[in-house]
């Protein structure tokens, strides 16, 4: 097209990065920002690329329409149509003098620009850091940023991810659509999606020692609650009986959850009958001979083992041996204990489940997300015989019911960045390196309970075999919630848990507390002896503090005792490394 034969197209933007003025075929238009609109916030508007124009169409169908009085002005002949441009209102003017014939141009009539001028608009609008985008969100991300680099993070289910997870995560894979599975999509272009996916599933079969052959997986979870539902919906039909370890003994709720009053709290109880198992509460271990006796009275579909808050090993055996007597399904969810799965640091649940879920975020060390294994292939004998199955070559069918499940039942299109991300996860957790950094995960956790056990702190269980201890703190007169708040006030993160006290009542004076996060930022057992100095040192300040204020606890952030364990608290975390962090 002739250059010289066309007008300008000037969209007028008061911000100084107002877009350059763009030809297009009509020389009697040109387009200007609605002088009387004030954007509801004073930064200026960021350029938007042409692509992004739209124009509101009146009710005949045109493309494009008058104000009903013409919008003539006393000192302007021009008229005027009016546009939409990413919600700000623009207006077209036309020359009344103008050649051009004034009837409603084509609705596919499109404004042409060189080449140049385009791929400068989208790079304005695309090109931005997030300090220049939103410094708002910016300004919140630095601070956390801070937050975790000047504190203890002993949340047992947090951890810190490398770089390359980071990249991964915030990179272009977000924006790809990818309904369904490795070579049965909904959408094309995903033929590298596909192989990433692919090479996550491989990945993580190697990461536990798995053959594809009698183990398949799942990667495409958000989260480990959502995994565990799609196995239930996948397996079991609504009302179907479920039995997990109680919340309060350190179960989780997605296996199912009533209060004490009756309320179904989790989905899981929701749309299953739900039956738990509990701990016994003079020792803190799990009563399996109550276990047994319960399974056998309640039979359920599927029977549920792993937590959130149990600090000792699982036995698998016993569990298999309920399971198959009772003519259930076993399932684990190690979303706690999987890194100590992957590097052999704890018993195998693979070589007994039939099901195993996990988060892919705590010790794994991945992003945020959940991922379902289940069993394929040819069941063995013993456990056909005790599925009360005569035939012998009888198939798992978990992949298509979970698969499905997943994915159209309770999904939509999978997270590729989350997948991408997983899939270098579950690289390091196959190294040499990862399985030293869970050998000293295993050792902090017990230093951190010894040294706890030496002041005269009450653990239930009396100390750990994994990653996490919980801390009684009735005999102090605490709550979980009341001590979690003093120490988040000297930079210190734990949580608050319900734990059963001796005579079996269930008590709100629990804190959980783990070793992977610190660790990861290169802790060893002396580091864990420091911060159980600072725990007890904040029990004691909240024990005193609520002798004297009872639970209102606002008034103390700047006392003395809280300001010096603050400072000290900092001045060790910031010794540290953090992964992925520029400080």
């Amino acid at each position: 097209m002739d250059r010289a034969a066309q007008s300008d197209l000037s969209l007028g933007f008061t911000s100084p990065h107002a877009l350059p003025r763009i030809p297009i075929a009509d020389d009697s238009i040109t387009l200007q920002i609605d002088s009387s609109f004030r954007p509801p916030s004073s930064n200026p508007m960021p350029p938007v690329p042409l692509q992004l124009l739209e124009q509101r169409f009146d009710a005949t169908g045109g493309s494009h329409r008058l104000h009903k009085d013409q919008d003539f002005d006393d000192d302007d002949d021009d008229q005027r149509e009016e546009f939409i441009l990413l919600g700000q209102p623009l207006k077209l003017k036309r020359s009344r003098g103008s050649t051009s014939s004034m009837r409603s141009p084509s609705p596919c009539k499109r404004f042409a620009a060189d080449p140049e001028t385009r791929r400068a608009a989208v790079k304005a609008w695309g090109d931005q850091s997030l300090s220049e985008a939103d410094p708002e969100i910016h300004d919140f991300m630095e601070k956390e940023k801070q937050r975790q680099f000047r504190g203890i993070e002993l949340i047992a289910s947090e951890n810190f991810v490398c770089r390359a997870v980071m990249e991964a995560l915030g990179s272009h894979l977000t924006n790809k659509y990818s309904e369904g599975i490795p070579g049965a999509r909904y959408y094309t272009g995903n033929q590298y999606i596909d192989q990433i996916e692919i090479l996550c599933q491989e990945r993580a079969l190697q990461a536990f020692g798995l053959h594809p052959e009698h183990w398949g997986v799942n990667v495409q979870p958000y989260s480990c609650t959502s995994a565990n539902f799609a196995v239930f919906s996948g397996l079991l039909l609504p009302g179907e009986r479920i039995m997990g370890l109680d919340s309060p003994s350190g179960g989780h709720m997605s296996h199912g959850y009533y209060t004490p009053g009756g309320k179904k709290v989790s989905g899981a109880s929701i749309f299953f009958e739900s039956f738990p198992y509990k701990v016994d509460p003079r020792t803190g271990y799990i009563d399996y001979d109550k276990l047994e006796e319960k399974a056998l009275d309640y039979r359920p579909k599927i029977l549920i083992c792993g937590g959130s808050s149990y600090p000792r090993d699982w036995d698998f055996p016993r569990f298999r041996y309920v399971a198959d007597k009772c003519g259930a399904v076993l399932m684990f969810d190690m979303a706690q204990i999987s890194g100590l799965v992957a590097a052999k640091e704890s018993p195998n649940p693979f070589d007994y489940c039939d099901i195993v879920t996990s988060t892919t975020h705590k010790s794994l060390r991945g992003p945020r997300g959940g991922i379902i294994f289940y069993r394929r292939g040819l069941k063995g004998k013993k456990q056909s015989i005790n599925l009360n199955h005569c035939e012998t070559n009888i198939q798992y069918d978990f992949e298509e019911k979970i698969n499905f499940s997943v994915f159209p039942s309770l999904q939509g299109g999978p997270h590729n960045n989350h997948i991408a991300a997983l899939a270098i996860a579950l690289k390091q957790a196959a190294s040499p390196e990862y399985k030293a950094y869970m050998r000293q995960v295993k050792k902090n956790a017990k230093a951190l309970a010894s040294a706890l056990i030496s002041k005269n702190c009450k653990l239930v269980t009396n100390g750990t075999d994994n990653h996490l201890m919980l801390w009684d703190l009735t005999p102090l007169g605490l709550t979980g919630k009341v001590y979690e708040k003093v120490c988040e006030m000297c930079h210190i993160t734990v949580n608050k848990v319900a734990i059963f006290s001796e005579n079996g009542v269930i008590s709100p004076g629990g804190v959980r507390i783990g070793s992977p996060a610190m660790t990861s930022r290169g802790c060893l057992e002396s580091d864990f002896e420091t911060m159980a100095e600072f725990l007890y040192r904040a029990a004691l300040i909240a024990s005193a503090a609520q002798r004297e204020q009872g639970k209102s606890l606002k008034s103390i952030y700047h006392c003395k005792d809280i300001a010096d364990l603050r400072n000290q608290v900092e001045a060790f975390a910031s010794q540290f490394a953090m992964p992925a962090f520029d400080m």
